[in-house]
């Protein structure tokens, strides 16, 4: 038993000290490579390797391509001229698709950090010091009051001034539940009727839903 136990033990320090030898030349051999090494073609990978071989493929959508469930992309550019026109946009959600306890979700987890939950500006985020610029109070500032539904969502598509965009965060339907949500606040808080819900939103070409530079909360 003895003499077993010694012969296991020496064959062990042996193979540990083989393993331990110094750096290793070759790469060795991976177990099912076909698994840990995959062939496919990611859908955002790099297509060099395709053009090598004379293949062309694009992985971009088609401008103007719509998701299946999704709204039609936002027409207007972030220009001064898109945000000129954007006053001329209603909000194409019509009263049935206005969930309003979703859109005050969406406002106090995107917005409430900055806004405040009251919509004064006084949210966590700047009532701490952590950030400089004051945020717009949405519901006392007559600017902000005045704004349309169509200059807002355009503000939360591209961003303005401090305020980043929200396009890559929140989708167009979602950012036309806050700007409703918004409009119904100053609603109550001014006594004035709200803005009422159209069908569709204003005509115009079409042009790519993307989120481009920073808002002024």
């Amino acid at each position: 038993m003895k003499k077993v136990l010694f012969v296991t033990c020496s064959l062990a320090l042996s193979v540990a000290m083989i393993s331990c030898g110094g750096p290793r030349k070759e790469p060795g051999r991976a177990y099912m490579p076909d698994m840990a090494y995959s062939r496919a073609y990611e859908t955002y990978s790099s297509t060099e390797a395709l053009s090598s071989k004379g293949i062309n493929y694009t992985s971009t959508p088609v401008e103007g391509t719509v998701a299946r469930g999704e709204m039609a992309a936002y027409p207007f550019k972030n220009d001064s001229t898109g945000y000129a026109r954007s006053a001329e946009v209603k909000n194409p959600l019509d009263s049935a698709s206005r969930d309003m306890k979703e859109a005050e979700r969406l406002y106090l987890i995107n917005c409430g950090i900055c806004h405040g939950t009251k919509l004064d500006g006084n949210g966590p985020l700047y009532a701490s010091g952590v950030f400089p610029a004051a945020p717009r109070n949405l519901v006392g500032d007559p600017l902000m009051i005045a704004m349309t539904e169509g200059t807002m969502f355009h503000s939360l598509t591209y961003g303005k001034n401090t305020m980043g965009s929200y396009a890559s965060q929140l989708s167009t339907k979602q950012r036309w539940m806050i700007t409703a949500y918004v409009k119904e606040q100053q609603a109550k808080k001014t006594g004035t009727a709200a803005p009422a819900a159209t069908a569709a939103a204003a005509p115009a070409p079409a042009a790519k839903d993307s989120a481009v530079a920073a808002p002024k909360k």
